[in-house]
């Protein structure tokens, strides 16, 4: 299992380098493509699992900041490793006005390499470690934020898209 963990985070993008190309199923069961979004600033924010304190404290911030990301233009992403239908069940519960994306089989999340060995109550196991990257207009990797807190985080993400 080590390897596989090295492999992932060796892979994570850093600033300047093409943010890695994916295409998932919406919340609303359509399939998005990180090409399909070229011209716009992107905010792919990985979660660990829809309806938890830490993950809906940090929608809620991107909720109640949504009006600031819409003047920018920017695109605002939530992912996770949660299935479509708990991602409706999510977005309807707090009315979160952009796009959940579901990685069931964290493809995404270790391309980005943000799937990493966690550890709760000494047991330890993979999930997503909460990071933001920010994508800018061309597809390139604008900004990352790792081992995010969700207070005041949408806050810092709206002032480096403002920033680019």
């Amino acid at each position: 299992m080590g390897s596989m963990s090295g492999s992932a985070r060796s892979a994570a993008p850093t600033v300047g380098h093409t943010a890695p190309a994916f295409t998932l199923d919406t919340d609303s069961g359509d399939g998005l493509s990180l090409k399909d979004l070229r011209g716009k600033p992107v905010v792919l924010y990985f979660y660990p699992k829809d309806d938890t304190t830490g993950c809906t404290a940090e929608a809620c911030e991107f909720r109640d900041a949504f009006p600031l990301f819409k003047k920018s233009k920017a695109v605002i992403l939530g992912v996770s490793p949660d299935s479509v239908k708990s991602h409706q069940k999510f977005k309807a519960k707090y009315a979160l006005p952009f796009t959940l994306l579901a990685d069931e089989e964290h493809t995404v999340a270790e391309r980005y390499g943000v799937w990493k060995e966690k550890s709760m109550y000494g047991r330890k196991y993979m999930g997503i470690e909460r990071t933001t990257f920010i994508i800018d207009a061309a597809g390139r990797v604008a900004h990352v934020f790792e081992k995010v807190k969700p207070a005041g985080h949408a806050e810092a993400v709206q002032a480096a898209i403002e920033a680019l």
